[in-house]
């Protein structure tokens, strides 16, 4: 049995197993949406689902997976609303002793998966006339750290992408929006900090690896990031907005890094970055 006619909004996040995704799927339930979270680890989903909240095991890397999922949504309600574009990851080490291979997937989680998910949804916004789809970059989609080369890269790449996605689909009715994070009490910090050390912890670059280690544990420590509900909250003002802004930015360090980067030049930023991780 579909629900094609349901006046009920739609929103599918990806990445829901945890930090911000699992907010953001908590949020856009209480605001009384019909909630799709999706994620690698199913398991790790039961909670949402205990609140009402369809859970769906999916990694944005399967296109058998990604497909599954968008024809189970689309066969119940016959589009997506609101795509949050979640799932990611950091890849640290320095450049030189990161592996092509490893290169590849990260691109293929924080860039190719979420635009081939997004081409699948298209179609149905497109006929519908509407839609939101809001990408998760970061403040490191404009900045740059050392030994990150590969994660910036990919989030780059994603400000870039979404810019022309807003272009094209302005005239069906769709908007696109990108959220610019900052600092964020989450598992990243740790997710990224295990890595970075097997790949650069010794040799050319250890000492670099481990004074960024250090850093990124004391900025991800308990209290040392904002919480995931500031940017929720940014998720809910994009959703409600009758015309959202392009990018919205929260949490810390984001806004002054951003204001440094973009009015003091490459070379005062330089070390300032530089300056964290001695």
């Amino acid at each position: 049995m579909t629900a094609h006619n349901s006046p009920t909004r739609v929103a599918l996040v990806t990445g829901a197993s945890s930090g911000m995704g699992k907010a953001f799927a908590k949020a856009l339930h209480d605001e009384g949406l019909v909630v799709y979270a999706v994620a690698r680890r199913l398991e790790q989903m039961d909670d949402l689902r205990q609140l009402g909240v369809h859970t769906l095991q999916m990694d944005i890397t399967c296109d058998e997976q990604v497909r599954a999922a968008v024809e189970r949504i689309q066969g119940r309600h016959g589009a997506v609303d609101v795509l949050i574009n979640n799932a990611g990851f950091g890849l640290y080490g320095a450049m030189e002793e990161t592996g092509i291979d490893e290169a590849r997937y990260q691109f293929e989680v924080n860039l190719f998966g979420l635009a081939r998910l997004t081409q699948l949804l298209l179609p149905a916004m497109r006929e519908r006339r509407g839609g939101r789809i809001i990408n998760i970059s970061s403040m490191g989609g404009r900045l740059y750290t050392p030994l990150g080369s590969w994660y910036h890269a990919s989030k780059h790449a994603l400000e870039g992408w979404s810019d022309c996605l807003r272009l094209e689909l302005g005239p069906f009715g769709i908007d696109v929006v990108i959220i610019e994070p900052g600092v964020i009490s989450t598992e990243f910090g740790e997710v990224m900090v295990t890595p970075l050390l097997q790949r650069s912890g010794s040799g050319a670059y250890a000492p670099m690896a481990r004074a960024t280690a250090a850093a990124t544990r004391s900025s991800y420590a308990s209290g040392g990031g904002s919480d995931p509900q500031v940017i929720s909250s940014l998720i809910l003002h994009a959703v409600r907005a009758r015309r959202p802004k392009t990018r919205y930015i929260a949490g810390k360090y984001a806004r002054p890094m951003l204001f440094i980067r973009k009015w003091f030049g490459d070379r005062l930023f330089d070390k300032l970055v530089l300056s964290t991780v001695k």
